[in-house]
């Protein structure tokens, strides 16, 4: 299966952490993220429920962020895909500014209500294409969305996991850090301690994230594919080699 593409294998990966669960929400710009979702569906057939912003097949709100905000709340969401411009090993994301907030060097387009979600969905999966110590950090320089809080603290939600273009790391809540899980093909685990700016526990084996079996592959290449096509065409031109309708 050489001619397997990274995509596939985030798509692979993270399906398998949405096996079971009733609702699966993805928000704007997570084409990885809103397949693998589609993927969890298509290998149960009926669970979860996927809800993707900016679908009008798979998408059950009709108020856009309000419902799911609303969903969210109610506990009626069980999954959520966050990223952010740098993460740090305690699972701060930081979607707003580098530097000095008054004076920063750069600006993103704001939280979103990330920090609303990652207190409140229980399996909040952080997602990050670009594996470097510019964006996996050792402390955010602003905080968005913070990923522990205090005891005291009523949270049902928060962090689960992160994966990235090299590796997939679980999430230690006890712990309050990462630990590496898997290494994607082609990574070592020598590879992820040079490019990764956090301290985080490395166990005394570390297996290689799995890659989709052929039944797998065939599903992601084709109903997934042709319906993730609907919201997201040049990443499924670009991945998938499904054609833009004219």
């Amino acid at each position: 299966m050489s001619d397997i593409q990274l995509e596939e294998i985030l798509i692979g990966a993270i399906a398998g952490m949405l096996a079971g669960l009733r609702h699966v929400a993805v928000g704007a710009s997570s084409p990885v993220p809103g397949a693998a979702a589609l993927l969890a569906r298509a290998k149960s057939g009926t669970v979860p429920r996927v809800s993707v912003l900016g679908s009008r097949d798979n998408n059950f709100f009709t108020d856009g962020g309000k419902e799911l905000f609303d969903c969210a709340g109610q506990g009626r969401i069980d999954a959520f895909f966050l990223s952010g411009a740098q993460i740090d090993g305690r699972a701060n994301i930081n979607l707003v500014s580098i530097g000095d907030p008054d004076r920063p060097k750069a600006r993103f387009p704001g939280s979103f209500g990330s920090g609303y979600l990652y207190y409140v969905v229980p399996r909040v999966i952080l997602f990050r294409l670009e594996h470097t110590r510019r964006t996996l950090v050792d402390k955010v320089d602003f905080v968005s969305a913070p990923g522990v809080s205090e005891p005291n603290v009523y949270r049902p939600g928060g962090p689960y996991k992160l994966i990235t273009d090299r590796c997939l790391f679980d999430f230690d809540k006890a712990g309050a850090r990462f630990v590496l899980e898997s290494v994607h093909p082609g990574h070592t685990v020598e590879e992820i301690a040079e490019n990764t700016g956090f301290e985080y526990d490395v166990p005394a084996s570390v297996p290689e994230t799995p890659v989709p079996d052929a039944e797998t592959l065939a599903l992601i290449r084709g109903p997934v594919a042709r319906q993730i096509a609907e919201i997201y065409p040049a990443f499924a031109e670009r991945v998938f080699g499904i054609a833009q309708a004219a």
